[in-house]
């Protein structure tokens, strides 16, 4: 057992194995046939399910499922299918697709669900789920949940493994599979995942559960090239076998092994071993166990390792690295951690950690190294068990009777059947093929071994007992499979052998004697019956089981069967077998038509009267059928025909006659009728018999309906004679007769003076009569009592009567009346719907009335449920009342009350007016408006034509259901035609005076007040049309001059900066070093002797910040200090960003452990509003960066583009016009403060530029006559080299402009010799000032050495240059101290030079340049605030943890959370972007320009805000400016929010995965060591401080974090502590 148990776990780790059971023994042959199955396409993967046996291939564009002897049973088509290589699914949306075929990279068994988990390589590895039982039918496919959802590779030559297992999670366990992936350019970058088989809160199915990014997104390069090979999982371990390259330098295959623990929600525990094969590790390339030679010799090698040898040498690398044991175990992985990297030999015995680490932490923790690997000199070494030229392609290996068996396939299609045991080794050629071997499996627990060769499965058994007749001939095989059975005298399995437990029950040995039966009694034995069997040894076999298939030859065999007729299966002994027999004539000539007539027996057990039966003729020596069909039809005619009447109705051809003899209905001439008798046609009927009359009471009156019931009423409804009923004739309904079973007859009164009880008679053709045994009796329904006893007028009381013979008649014939009205349902109908009305036996509704009881109403319920219900009953019109008496006849009078509403519609509401109906024309819950006739109606009744006192007074009627109300009375008035003649002109003619001279005065009016207004309309239309004009013009011209760069766009030339230099810009240019910061230099000053050890040191910081405990208390104690102030807090949060940018889903909670504190800070002790304003704590500090990080894409993607248009636009439409390179003012400008409030002269012109050394080629350059020396070189460069970005492109002050009027030529520079002086004021020299024409040639030339000139946009050279000037410089105003200055020496402002401008008169330039860029700002805010696009996943996961949190707190509400996300996105991140165009473009940001942007910065703040902005004449330009768009903005930020909230949310899973992706993008470019190394100034500074943190934190202590401070600490500063 212990030697099956070591095999065992060989097995578990060499192989594929197919199944490890088998349900039952199978009978072999002695030819076993070998079973084939082709596909049309290559076979990609084979598994078995062990439950059922059925095999399923996944091939190329097809999955097959076969049974067990390889038939096809279906197939599902997976391909081809349109898709592209870059296509995110779904398809559909995906341009450039073509059919492309699906390889099947994966095919696992879910017998749990019964379902087959089917990966293939189109549409970024999806998976599905097939039905088990028929792949045809797919139980799930989904193509739009996105990357989590991607399984397998699109790559052809990327191997997929799979192993299924449980994920358990609160408490719920769930099913899962691991999967091992290798590398493909446009795969998931998952190296190895968990994926879930159901939706479970934010998981869906196939989606990766567990993140770890040291194992799934660590940058492991192409150059590893994972091969995987095999998933398995033993003892709560899982394994994964692969090769891989050892690094970047060697391109030579190493095998792997990697151990996972199986509950491992982190991957802490995933370590690798290398695995060695042969001498030198001569065989070391993998093929699932076996390994190639990578030398010329081209040969193979099996090697064996056991399972637990694995297990102790895996258990003694993690030890060493835990422990500091490096010198034994040095450990290294080339895309996650290094263990040895985490240690110096001078630094070991400082870092030595408890030695119960490894009990305590089995499976790893956070704050422990991983993962982790081992190098070639501590590999596992084998011995190569078997060597064999050529190339060995499979192997699949087996434990049969302790001994090992393997088969070995090549790649000449021959496989080889190898045995392991007791050190002998038998190598023998076990199947010859002609193909490829590719891939080799169990089936049936080893009874049949499998094998794939590219579009073929072969089924071929692995051992061929059977053909081996005699003891000796089966030992001789030495096969571990075959032994001999001795009491079955047969060659066997040993599983096969019943008593093969039993002392030489079972024989295999190299040496042993056979053993022979003699003889055994009885020679045959029932299965079924227990007897003993003597038997003594001979040669002699016997035989068990003997199989008949028909019931003559069943019950006649020598065996004692008998044959079920119900199952039609032979067991007992049995005479009953339905048959036909006794044919004649038994002899039949050919060639002439003869009638053969036979009998059938024992048919009872087909009870139809008629059955269809299939004749064919059979030749009786060779079995074989005669192509002659004949179909007859087998009738019973006593079936449905059970009295005299019946039979002689049926059908005239089945000739069936009532037989008095057998008193049955059969066959003609079946019925021998006794001698004398009458011929069967001719037999009588007997008389009618009456078994049941319905009903059995009726009233004295007569006139309902009766039923007789019985047999042999006859067979025509003429038949029927006469019928009677207590002695009273009762008429017969013929058109409700059936035939010889019921008559229906209407019965008449009854005689008073006669009996009212007796039977009933009927009397049938041939004067046969019956007459009934029960008893009909004549009654009337006496009711007694009522309840209730009264009700409303209007009805709708359900009454209970109670009384005696209230059952006299049926249901149908009973009427009940009340005071002479019929008891009928009515009232309103109320339809109720719902579901489960089915289950209601009795349906009750209780309805509460106003100040009254409940009262419980009993309704019907049908399959649609109607509530008939009167709610009248309740709500009855009341108080009702005339609001007024005299009404015109054109009028609607009201009339006044409560309840109408309630008790009835306008509809149901029936209203008059004496005796004609009015219309209901508005009905409320206290009023009713009536239409009145047209003419005076008459009275309804007399009592109302009584009242003689108003004669044209009538009454109002208002009816509703059963109820009347009279209400008042309405009183016509008498036409008086002379009076109208009077009051007519009198009011008419002063109205119409009155009416001509207002409408003439007004006229007046309107007219002076139309021209005033067309005065006004014209002088705003003019002012409008010029500043249209103007911004048409500017907006044209910039649009045309725009055009070059929007091409420039086109063909990708945005200068974007990669994701280092971003992230060093948004991160640390705002610090106090800005661009020499030592984050965005990455120079650390440490001395080359201690190089080494401060990295090591630093990688061991690096441990213990992804140590949460640490970290927290880390943050805690920084936050505390005074002297930690927010610019420190600022610089911390970004070093700490670039140091776990390799973990960014840790950094990630992270933030939102430390988001909840403050949030609950804020919440419950200061103004919730306030909350992530500034960046007043670290944590604010890291959501700024991380949004900074997660949105980086969507810049390049989407809001980048109109980002850097805008960016272009505003910098074309300033340097369009003069901008003075001193004060920085501009005559185009978005802001009122930098606006030039100067009108200055100036020209266009156009410069032809010639770069010295680089052709003859010119370039054209448009300038302004006003601009400096500076400004034009400015331009010049940024013309001709506009295809490069700013930071690669020539500075200003290194070069040098020289213009070539004719034969010399001369230098152009700011300040020479020539410029203007105006006093100790000096103008800074123009093209004006150098007279340069249009289309002049100027030449820019590179110099060696800097000329001492001013660079405008170069601030640091101007200053350096000014301090080297005595005089003080201007451009193209003075500054306004010095002009006030002059004027108050001269007194006078006769120098139009020297006058200030009203600054005011010049704002319609901002209106100008905002209509010119209006476009622009609109376009850039619709990328930003445009839900209905593409939105960061990252925007969605924060704005749904906002909404989250708020739902926790009563005091948030819908204001407070807009502030949170305004906080946290635009104001936090997107202005700080549009500020500073340089954080993301190579680009260089003018003060100038800076200064727009800034407007527009503003603008999308209060865009954002919830607060009203009122303006007035006093509001900055700035505000008023854009005061028109603010609405439509704020609008747009709202519906932002709005789309974002009802978004599909992203889950924990999917922003780990997007962020790990991150990570595993960018990680490596940053300075994550120098990130390091800064943070650890601040451990070092607040030391003390954190050391009595973490003492007080249990967490701390039970991980001894302080203890690997302390011990980083003395590394770092290389001094000795008290360790």
């Amino acid at each position: 057992a212990a030697l099956q148990l070591e095999m065992a776990s060989w097995v578990s780790l060499l192989l594929f194995l197919f199944c490890k059971s088998v349900t039952q023994a199978q009978e072999e042959s002695n030819n076993v046939p070998i079973l084939e199955f082709t596909s049309e396409t290559s076979i990609n993967n084979v598994v078995q399910d062990i439950q059922t046996g059925r095999i399923y291939l996944g091939a190329v564009n097809t999955i097959f499922q076969l049974g067990p002897s390889l038939r096809m049973q279906a197939r599902a088509d997976t391909g081809p299918k349109e898709d592209a290589r870059t296509c995110t699914p779904p398809a559909s949306a995906c341009q450039d697709t073509k059919p492309m075929p699906n390889l099947n990279k994966l095919l696992l068994v879910h017998p749990s669900n019964g379902s087959l988990i089917v990966c293939g390589s189109r549409y970024r590895g999806i998976c599905a789920l097939l039905n088990l039982t028929n792949v045809e039918q797919q139980l799930y496919y989904s193509d739009s949940k996105g990357e989590r959802t991607y399984v397998a590779s699109i790559e052809d030559n990327v191997n997929v493994v799979g192993v299924m297992s449980n994920y358990t999670k609160d408490e719920n366990t769930f099913s899962v599979f691991l999967v091992g992936k290798g590398y493909g350019s446009l795969d998931s970058t998952k190296l190895i995942s968990t994926r879930i088989l159901q939706d479970y809160r934010e998981w869906v199915v196939f989606e990766s559960i567990i993140e770890a990014s040291t194992v799934q997104t660590t940058p492991f390069v192409p150059k590893y090239l994972h091969d995987f090979r095999l998933a398995f999982k033993e003892d709560g371990f899982v394994y994964f076998l692969f090769s891989r390259t050892l690094d970047g330098t060697d391109n030579k295959n190493l095998t792997f092994v990697s151990r996972l623990c199986e509950n491992d929600h982190h991957y802490y525990s995933h370590t690798e071993l290398q695995l060695n094969c042969g001498p030198n590790n001569r065989y070391n390339k993998l093929a699932r166990v076996m390994t190639e030679s990578d030398d010329d010799d081209n040969d193979s090698a099996l090697c064996m390792y056991p399972l637990n040898f694995i297990n102790e040498r895996l258990v003694d690398i993690i030890s060493a690295c835990y422990m500091g044991l490096i010198p034994t175990y040095s450990l290294s992985y080339p895309f996650g951690l290094n263990c040895t990297q985490c240690f110096h030999r001078s630094f070991v015995l400082a870092f030595l950690l408890q030695k119960n680490t490894l009990e305590n932490f089995k499976c790893g923790a956070d704050f422990l190294p991983s993962p982790l690997a081992s190098k070639p000199r501590v590999a596992l070494k084998a011995d190569a068990v078997l060597t064999k030229p050529g190339l060995l392609t499979a192997v699949a290996v087996a434990v049969e009777n302790d001994h090992t068996i393997a088969f070995l396939g090549n790649n000449q299609g021959e496989v080889f059947k190898v045995e392991w045991s007791f050190d002998l080794l038998l190598f023998s050629l076990f199947f010859p093929l002609n193909f490829y071997l590719r891939e080799a499996g169990w089936g049936n627990c080893s009874l049949f071994i499998f094998y794939v060769i590219m579009l073929q499965i072969t089924k071929v058994p692995v051992q061929t007992c059977l053909q081996k007749k005699d003891c000796q001939s089966c030992v001789e095989l030495r096969d571990p499979y075959c032994g001999w059975c001795v009491l079955e005298g047969r060659c066997t399995r040993r599983s096969e052998c019943r008593r093969a437990e039993e002392k030489n029950g079972w024989l295999w040995s190299y040496r042993q004697q056979c053993v022979k039966i003699v003889s055994f009694y009885p020679p045959n034995l029932s299965c079924k019956k227990t007897q003993k069997v003597q038997s003594c040894f001979s040669s002699h076999s016997f035989y068990v089981y003997v199989f008949v298939f028909r019931c003559i030859s069943c019950v006649a065999s020598s065996w004692g069967c008998q044959w079920n007729t119900h199952d039609h299966t032979c067991s007992d002994m049995d005479d009953s077998c339905p048959q036909f027999e006794n044919p004649d004539p038994v002899l039949i000539p050919v060639g002439y038509k003869t009638r053969i007539s036979f009998e059938g027996i024992n048919l009872d057990l087909y009870q139809s009267p008629e059955t269809n039966v299939l004749f064919y003729v059979k030749d009786k020596e060779s079995g074989k059928k005669m192509d002659s069909t004949l179909n007859v039809t087998l009738y019973n005619c006593s079936m449905g025909r059970e009295d005299c009447s019946l039979c002689k109705n049926s059908d005239p051809k089945y000739r069936c006659v009532w037989c008095a003899k057998q008193k049955a209905c059969v066959y003609e001439k079946l019925c021998s009728p006794d001698q004398g008798s009458e011929y069967p046609y001719n037999t009588e009927c007997p008389d009618p018999q009456i078994t049941k009359i319905i009903p059995h009471f009726g009233p004295l009156r007569g006139g309902i309906s009766i039923t007789i019931q019985g047999s042999n009423l006859g067979i025509h409804k003429e038949d029927i004679k006469s019928i009677t009923v207590v002695g009273e004739p009762c008429i017969h309904q013929e058109e409700k007769y059936s035939v010889s079973t019921s008559v229906v007859c209407e019965i008449g009164p009854v005689d008073p003076t006669g009996g009212h009880w007796g039977k009933v008679e009927v009397e049938v053709k041939g004067e046969k009569r019956g007459t009934s045994s029960m008893y009909f009796t004549y009654r009337d329904p006496i009711p007694e009592e009522v309840k209730p006893s009264r009700g409303p007028k209007a009805g709708g009381t359900l009454i209970t009567i109670s009384g005696r013979f209230l059952d006299t008649g049926s249901k149908n014939d009973v009427q009940v009346t009340i005071g002479g009205v019929d008891c009928t349902v009515g009232g309103r109908n109320i339809v109720v719907t719902g579901s489960g009305f089915d289950l209601i036996q009795t349906a009750v509704m209780k309805v509460h009335g106003d100040n009254s009881t409940a009262i419980e109403v009993c309704v019907c319920v049908c399959v649609c449920v109607f509530l008939f219900f009167f709610y009248s009953l309740f709500y009855q019109p009341l108080h009702l009342s005339l609001l007024s008496s005299l009404f015109l006849l054109t009028l609607v009078f009201p009339l006044q009350g409560r309840g109408f509403s309630k008790a009835m519609t306008a509809k149901e509401a029936q209203a008059f007016v004496g005796d004609v109906p009015c219309l209901v024309n508005t009905l409320q819950d206290d009023k009713l408006f009536l239409d009145p006739p047209s003419t005076p109606p008459r009275a309804r009744s007399r009592r109302h034509r009584r009242d003689t006192r108003f004669p044209l007074c009538v009454y109002p009627q208002i009816k509703f259901g059963k109820g009347e109300w009279v209400v008042g009375s309405v009183q016509y008035e008498k036409k008086n035609d002379l009076s109208l003649y009077i009051i007519i002109p009198a009011v008419i003619v002063p109205m119409l005076l009155i009416i001509a001279i207002s409408v003439y005065c007004y006229r007046r009016k309107s007219q002076q007040a139309e021209r005033e207004y067309e005065k006004v309309k014209h002088q705003l239309e003019n002012l409008e049309e010029s500043v249209r004009d103007r911004c048409k013009k500017e907006f044209t011209d910039l649009m045309i001059e725009m055009e070059d760069h929007t091409n420039e766009l086109s063909e990708g030339r945005i200068p974007f900066l990669d994701y280092k230099t971003y992230t060093d810009r948004v991160f640390f240019l705002p610090s106090k070093d800005g661009a020499n910061d030592v984050m965005i230099t990455g120079k650390l000053d440490i001395p080359e002797a201690r190089r080494a050890t401060v990295t090591q040191a630093l990688n061991q910081f690096s441990n213990l910040l992804n140590s949460k405990t640490f970290l927290i208390n880390f943050i805690r104690t920084l936050e505390r200090s005074h002297d930690f102030n927010a610019r420190a807090k600022v610089y911390f949060a970004s070093l700490l960003t670039v140091a776990l940018h390799g973990k960014l889903e840790y950094y990630t909670d992270i933030m939102r452990t430390l988001l909840l504190e403050l949030m609950e800070e804020y919440v419950h002790s200061k103004n919730p509003k306030l909350m992530l304003r500034r960046s007043e704590t670290v944590v604010e500090r890291m959501l700024c960066n991380w949004m900074s990080i997660c949105l980086y894409q969507f810049l390049k993607d989407s809001a980048g583009e109109p980002l850097y248009k805008l960016f272009r636009a505003i910098k074309h439409q300033i340097e369009k016009g003069p901008v003075d390179a001193r004060v920085k003012k501009a005559k185009y400008t978005l802001n009122d403060t930098g606006l030039l409030g100067d009108d200055v002269e100036y020209s266009v012109l156009t410069l032809q530029v010639l770069v010295q050394g680089e052709g003859p080629d010119v370039t054209p350059v448009k300038v302004l006559s006003c601009d400096t020396i500076s400004q034009v070189k400015e331009k010049i460069i940024e013309q001709v080299y506009r295809n490069l970005p700013y930071s690669q492109r020539p500075k200003v002050d290194s070069v040098t402009l020289e213009w070539r009027p004719g034969s010399t030529g001369q230098i152009l520079s700011d300040l020479d010799l020539t410029s203007q002086k105006e006093g100790r004021w000096k103008r800074i020299n123009t093209l004006a000032h150098y007279n340069v024409r249009d289309n002049a040639t100027l030449v820019l030339s590179r110099v060696l050495h800097t000329q001492q000139n001013y660079d405008q946009n170069q601030e640091n050279h101007e200053e350096r240059n000014a301090l080297l000037e005595d005089d003080k410089v201007f451009h193209l105003v003075r500054p306004a101290d010095e002009m006030d200055e002059i004027k108050s020496k001269r007194g006078s402002i006769k120098d139009k030079s020297m006058t200030k401008a009203i600054t005011e008169i010049y704002l319609t330039r901002l209106l100008s340049v905002k209509g010119t860029l209006q476009q622009f700002v609109d376009d850039f805010f619709r990328s930003v605030l445009c839900s209905g696009a593409v939105v960061p996943p990252a925007v969605k996961y924060f704005f749904d943890f906002l909404d989250e949190q708020a739902l926790k707190h009563n005091n948030v509400d819908e204001e407070t959370i807009h502030i949170w996300k305004t906080n946290s996105l635009p104001l936090r991140f997107w202005v700080n972007i549009l500020k500073n165009p340089h954080f993301t473009f190579d680009v260089h940001v003018s003060e100038v320009v800076d200064a727009s942007l800034s407007v527009i910065a503003q603008t999308f703040m209060d865009a954002c805000t919830k607060s009203e902005h009122k303006l007035s004449r006093d509001s900055p330009s700035n505000k008023l400016l854009y005061a028109k768009e603010i609405s439509t903005y704020k609008k747009m930020v709202d519906d932002y929010y709005k789309g974002i909230r009802q978004m599909i949310p992203v889950s924990d899973q999917d922003m780990n995965t997007h962020l790990a992706e991150v990570s595993r993008a960018h990680t490596d470019k940053l300075n994550t060591q120098v990130a390091l190394h800064q943070l650890y100034q601040y451990a070092s500074k607040y030391y003390d401080g954190i050391i009595a943190s973490l003492d007080e934190d249990p967490a701390a202590q039970s991980k001894q974090l302080t203890l690997r401070l302390q011990q980083i600490a003395a590394a770092l500063e290389n001094k000795v502590t008290d360790l």
